[in-house]
């Protein structure tokens, strides 16, 4: 029991590193471009960098914790990732922090998958959505940490001291898990499927380069326009291949489940428009408003503060709502609080600003938590690992989506005032584009059954509704 205690909070550290990480970079993206001598937009590649090695590397993540042991891969994969911390301190341009970044995307394609994989499987299901917040509630520190701390680092010192963040938190990551995590092998695992992996991460990888170089960054459009077709023409390949296997490497059979379809496919819709938030605000409030990154850092920390009051109610929620209540009509909240920061002014109060983007990260977490349960509600333990490995890809899929998409919109902006000088009047157009993608996906939560995930939720009108089982309202209580 103590183990099982434990597990969410020594999986978190592998979320606490990435986390951390994410936020303090986009606090320090004007700065690391002008130190590297790009432009603060260009900095896009650095992130997307990460999410396309994710893209590539997380279709394995299942296969190679039940080949080799989960505790085995989740040790390997926070030694990566420091590594690759390591190297974007080290770097001294645009080319190399971006390859670096990709490094470290190689560590977290194997840590957060393979860490919600052990949780999963060790943990009741009608403890899930508990355990899920658990996860993250130490995970969520970091993004509180992160603003500030990377502001004041960027701020008074030097942006490389940042990464060196990680380096402490993944010892502590690796000496707990050899201690704790369980080594979960499965005794038949398939043999690795190789031109799916090929495929997949070939198709996935220049499609999410192609958007992300769209612009007037570092290589011609036309570049750019091929690597989208020749991404797209792969996984249009792969798909036919993944029917033809017995054992593909991302399981697409999956999705015939409506409510993974729905956290995978409504997940994604939705993510896009928190995606383009980490790469917009940022360098809204310091290149449009001019704000150092210590004070941006100080404003953008309130919206993890929400989230993680929020992990705190969720399951309380969902016990009065159900999944599918709650996913049509946060979605729609959701969007309008992406769209709310487009209406930012250098002349709006921080307080203001602090209070909307608290707000917005409790409704924020709280649709995180329930696609993240709802999706694993029907999956049963064997097809969990390709259920982690599908889920995860579409998730980093759509953030670089977001990320992409948001600086298009940003750009076109400009340039639609005859200029390529971003102001602060070009982010709105921007945050509003992505906000519609997000409330697109209400409409798909709405197509759940009334009963979709009960027995996780506990959601008491669905209990009240059926003939009382003495077996079933104990799984279900």
């Amino acid at each position: 029991m103590r183990q099982t205690r434990l597990l969410p909070l020594i999986i978190a550290t592998a979320l606490f590193m990435e986390n951390t990480d994410s936020t303090v970079i986009a606090t320090s993206l004007p700065m690391i471009a002008q130190d590297l001598g790009a432009e603060p937009i260009a900095l896009k590649l650095a992130l997307t960098s990460y999410l396309v090695s994710l893209a590539i590397f997380i279709p394995i993540s299942g296969w190679m914790a039940d080949r080799f042991g989960a505790r085995t891969i989740f040790r390997a994969s926070l030694a990566v990732f420091m590594a690759g911390s390591l190297a974007c301190a080290a770097s001294w341009s645009l080319e190399g922090f971006v390859l670096a970044r990709f490094a470290q995307g190689m560590g977290g394609a194997m840590m957060v998958p393979v860490g919600r994989l052990v949780l999963l499987r060790s943990v009741p299901r009608n403890e899930v959505v508990q355990a899920l917040a658990t996860l993250t509630i130490p995970a969520l520190i970091g993004p509180i940490v992160g603003p500030p701390l990377g502001g004041f680092i960027t701020t008074y010192w030097d942006w490389r001291w940042i990464f060196f963040i990680n380096i402490p938190i993944g010892i502590l990551g690796i000496v707990l898990s050899s201690i704790y995590i369980p080594n979960i092998k499965e005794d038949d695992t398939p043999p690795l499927d190789v031109v799916g992996f090929l495929l997949s991460g070939i198709g996935l990888a220049l499609m999410m380069l192609g958007l992300a170089t769209g612009g007037r960054h570092m290589i011609p459009i036309e570049v750019s326009i091929a690597f989208t077709v020749v991404g797209a023409i792969s996984l249009l390949l792969y798909i036919r291949h993944a029917r033809r296997t017995p054992y593909p490497v991302l399981q697409l059979r999956l999705l015939k489940i409506p409510t993974f379809r729905a956290s995978v496919l409504g997940g994604s819709l939705f993510r896009v428009g928190i995606g383009a938030i980490p790469f917009l605000l940022p360098l809204m409030l310091q290149i449009g408003f001019g704000l150092s990154p210590l004070a941006s850092g100080s404003l953008t920390f309130v919206a993890a503060v929400g989230a993680l009051f929020m992990k705190t109610m969720a399951k309380r929620i969902l016990e009065q709502t159900g999944f599918r209540m709650l996913l049509t009509i946060n979605a729609f909240v959701g969007a309008v609080f992406i769209a709310l920061n487009g209406f930012f002014t250098p002349e709006t109060s921080h307080w203001l600003i602090m209070a909307i983007l608290l707000v917005g990260g409790c409704f924020r977490s709280l649709q995180f938590t329930s696609l993240n349960a709802i999706g694993y509600a029907e999956v049963s333990n064997r097809d969990m690992s390709y259920a982690t490995s599908l889920s995860s890809v579409a998730q980093q899929l759509a953030l670089s989506v977001g990320v992409a998409l948001g600086a298009f919109a940003l750009e076109t902006a400009a340039a639609a005032r005859g200029s390529s000088t971003i102001t602060a009047a070009d982010f709105g157009p921007a945050f509003w584009t992505v906000a519609v993608i997000s409330a697109l996906s209400g409409f798909m939560f709405w197509r759940l059954a009334p009963t979709a995930g009960a027995e996780m939720s506990g959601h008491r009108a669905v209990k009240r509704q059926r003939p009382s089982t003495g077996m079933g309202d104990g799984m279900e209580g």
